[in-house]
């Protein structure tokens, strides 16, 4: 973008540069997908090259028509900022800025940001953003009439759609295939596909019919003979993978401590979504995810008011983000900070901080069940490295960055696994706060993971994928359950059925059914323990 600032350019000269800087500097991950379907042989080099115009003149389209004459700076400022982080996210951990992303990113707290900042991030801000900011800032722009400026935008974006047009049907059997069977390629597109996905955030979170809280469960009763009393104590994990959970077949011994309990482990339990901000509220939510809709769940009471309407004790101990909203209507403590969390070092709150003082609130509570819910920091990254304590460095050499693409691939998977083996000896820690209550409650742990992660298979790295193509690595969630002698489950009956496909969806119905709640919208047929009694 070489300019003399002194001398005023036409807005469709600066649109057409920013746009040509884009596609040539922000767009590296998308034609490097491009180019693993499409090798570059034989016509194929003309065909990424024909696609590198079709996305020139979207791209030149869509800032046309968001750019007018007072707000031709300010969108294109905004757009080349917000396209460097993009673009450095693509490319370091190869993910895709959806509307599920787009909420993760709204919802994601200081704590988790810092986590992620890294001196390439900077650059990238710098190079691709701040600099040619600067440059737009200070050009000078012709001034134009409102209707120079619609025939002016006219022209362009005529001119912008005969030129895509021609060069598609130019490569016509080629673009068969890049609509029809490769759908995911768009998913890169920078800034096309992000400003798609925050169009289609925007559009569910303010075009909705809702509002208020619609109630479940109003008729939801525990007989008053019911005994002994329940504790529960369900733990989401985050980020936990299946397939280096130890009790399923991983060739390293990362759960060494659960595997001396009696542990009923599901083998195929797959998750509501690929990230935090969907899973959560999913599997807290009546509707399953094949009809789960952020905003209708946001509406909705969860299964945590069903059960506190039964006259259920509920606690929400929070070391992750946050509750995502299912843990609003109920008692909550946030553990992230030393404020709360007594185990804390180096600015990282541990996950067995949630366990201290958690004797005293079921002391505390004399009467009725108890369910105790503790959402874990877990396997948070990319800095995985900060998740467990240094005695639980079992597997070395460690990455010690947040920049992934910097590490090996056994220098991220060792820090990752050594963070599950931090979990396992948290978990270990749960059932044994359990075990000390074992004479006066049927008691109860349930484990499983809020999603998977992927560890830079195939070039990915974190989770988030849209779920329709994300890898098994990303929805394939290990889950456990432990249960002391006063619960009348057979476990026999579900160590058998653990080995069936069961997910999310069941734990609406599971925590219903492990408290003997009676209501009309408890399912027995998506309740875990219903096999086993």
């Amino acid at each position: 973008m070489l300019f003399s600032f002194s001398k005023p350019l036409r807005a469709r000269t600066v649109i057409i540069s920013v746009a040509l800087m884009l596609v040539v500097f922000a767009n590296g991950v998308f034609f490097k997908h491009v180019s693993e379907v499409y090798p570059l042989a034989g016509g194929n080099i003309l065909f990424v090259l024909s696609l590198a115009i079709v996305l020139l003149c979207v791209t030149v389209i869509v800032l046309t028509l968001l750019s007018w004459r007072y707000t031709l700076k300010p969108v294109l400022i905004t757009i080349l900022l917000v396209s460097s982080l993009v673009a450095y996210f693509m490319d370091a951990y190869d993910v895709v800025i959806d509307n599920h992303m787009i909420q993760n990113l709204l919802e994601t707290n200081i704590k988790e940001s810092v986590d992620l900042l890294s001196f390439k991030q900077v650059l990238y801000f710098v190079l691709l953003g701040v600099i040619p900011s600067v440059i737009v800032y200070r050009l000078k722009i012709v001034p134009t009439s409102f209707k120079e400026t619609l025939v002016d935008k006219a022209k362009v974006i005529g001119i912008a759609l005969v030129f895509a047009i021609v060069v598609i049907f130019s490569f016509s059997k080629y673009y068969t295939s890049f609509f029809r069977e490769h759908k995911p390629l768009r998913y890169y597109a920078n800034p096309a596909y992000y400003l798609y996905s925050i169009g289609h955030y925007a559009a569910e979170t303010f075009s909705h019919p809702y509002s208020g809280i619609a109630p479940i469960g109003q008729d939801a009763v525990i007989s008053p003979a019911n005994e002994p009393r329940k504790l529960m104590i369900l733990v989401v994990g985050e980020a936990v993978r299946w397939d280096h959970f130890g009790l399923n077949g991983y060739a390293r011994d990362t759960t060494p401590q659960l595997r001396k309990e009696d542990i009923i482990n599901f083998t195929q339990f797959t998750s509501c979504g690929t990230e935090t901000a969907v899973s959560v509220p999913c599997m807290f939510s009546p509707f399953g995810r094949e009809h789960y809709e952020k905003e209708q769940a946001l509406h909705t009471e969860n299964v945590l008011d069903v059960l506190k309407r039964a006259g259920v004790n509920i606690l929400w101990r929070e070391n992750n983000s946050d509750s995502k909203g299912v843990a609003k209507r109920v008692q909550f403590e946030d553990y992230q900070t030393s404020e709360k969390n007594t185990m804390c070092d180096d600015g990282e709150c541990r996950d067995e901080g949630m366990l201290v003082g958690l004797q005293e609130y079921i002391d505390a509570h004399p009467k009725g069940d108890i369910v105790i819910v503790l959402h874990q920091m877990g396997n948070h990254g990319p800095a995985y490295y900060k998740r467990y304590p240094k005695e639980f460095e079992k597997y070395t050499p460690v990455c010690k960055t947040n920049q992934l693409e910097q590490c090996t691939k056994d220098e991220i998977t060792n820090a990752y696994d050594n963070t599950i083996l931090y979990t396992d000896t948290f978990l270990s820690k749960v059932i044994g706060l359990l075990k000390t209550n074992d004479e006066h409650f049927a008691t109860g742990m349930f484990y499983l993971s809020d999603h998977g992660e992927s560890l830079g298979e195939n070039g990915l790295y974190l989770h988030g994928f849209p779920y329709s193509i994300a890898p098994e690595a990303q929805k394939h969630v290990p889950a456990v359950m432990w249960f002391g002698k006063h619960s009348n489950i057979n476990k026999a009956q579900m160590t058998a059925s653990a080995k069936e496909p069961h997910s999310q969806d069941s734990l609406f119905h599971t925590l219903l059914g492990f408290v003997d709640v009676n209501t009309t919208i408890y399912q027995p047929e998506l309740d875990l323990l219903h096999v086993g009694r």
